[in-house]
Parts: C-alpha cells; structure tokens; sequence
C-alpha cells in the first residue's frame, strides 16, 4: 500500500500497487499506464467500447473506484460463435497517498483511454527554501 506520510516519492510504489489490483469482477484486467511530475499523478486506463456514461470514478478516504461497463454485442435472439472481449461489470480500486489533492482531480475520456490527472496536494509539492545571511530568530517560551 502507499505510504500515507505525504512524501511524493510514496507515489511512486502505486505502479507496483496497480499490479496487484488489476482483476475485475469478470477477470479481466483493466490496463492502466501511470507517471508523475512535480505538479500531478496521472493515470491512463484503456476502457474499449464502453460508453462514457458508463464509466464512474469516485474517491472515498484514500481510495479510488474505477466501475465501467461494456455490454456484449451479441444481440438476446442471436448465438454466439465466438467471444474473445469481455464484457459486463468493471471495477477497480486504487489505494491514493495524501500527497494528492482528490478533490481537484480530472478526468476525460477518448479513444477508449480514460485520463485521470489528480494534482499534488500543496503540502506534497517540492519548494524551496531560501537561505539568509541572519541566524534564525529563536522561539522565546
């Protein structure tokens, strides 16, 4: 699981968290492509031929849920001879770090690929200190 202590390298161990949360309720994976950067998280999931109005993200705690749902094509009063694609109910679930600022995340879906940009919290996002020519003052009790 992400370390929940705000470091944005904490970030980094969720590639190897997406491994192990991969399956679906029909066994399928839910490909995803994950990177950072100073400001943000991005995920990439490929959803295929699910329509957008299918497709439901939500963060509870610290903790993404990714549900879509692709409909088989295969008309009621027809048989099927061949079925290679998935279909029906997709879920997956994420552990996030508190490095991320959930409520101003975005998401957007094209081509089958779902986007999601989750910004750094503030307190998450490397600064820099400037260094004076005085000594500190000291805290008087």
């Amino acid at each position: 699981m992400l370390a929940r202590n705000g470091a944005p390298d904490g970030l980094d161990r969720l590639v190897h968290q997406l491994a192990h949360t991969a399956t679906t309720s029909a066994g399928a994976v839910i490909p995803a492509d994950v990177w950072r950067d100073d400001e943000a998280l991005y995920l990439q999931f490929d959803l295929p031929g699910m329509d957008r109005s299918s497709i439901e993200l939500a963060t509870e705690g610290n903790t993404l849920t990714l549900r879509a749902e692709r409909p088989s094509p295969v008309p009621a009063d027809a048989r099927a001879v061949l079925t290679e694609r998935p279909t029906g109910q997709f879920a997956r679930r994420l552990p996030l770090s508190d490095a991320l600022d959930t409520a101003a995340a975005e998401a957007a879906y094209d081509n089958g690929v779902l986007t999601l940009r989750i910004p750094l919290a503030a307190h998450a996002k490397p600064r820099k200190i400037t260094v004076s020519r005085s000594t500190p003052k000291q805290l008087t009790a």
